[in-house]
């Protein structure tokens, strides 16, 4: 079965987002955080908005 897009529990600064973002990726999660900051200066509303969307929609990272 494929990979899932999971919350990060061990790479998390706020909720886990841009960590789970980044280990379903393979890529380093401060470059997801940078990302999603440049989005939130280009326009408040949309960088915002897509977080909280993603944090309420991915799930936790099931226990190992």
């Amino acid at each position: 079965m494929g990979r899932k897009l999971y919350k990060s529990e061990t790479d998390r600064k706020i909720l886990g987002v841009c960590g789970g973002i980044a280990d379903y990726f393979g890529i380093d999660s401060t470059i997801v955080r940078l990302i999603l900051v440049f989005i939130t200066l280009w326009g408040f509303v949309p960088g915002i908005l897509i977080y909280i969307i993603a944090a309420f929609v991915m799930p936790d990272e099931p226990v190992r």
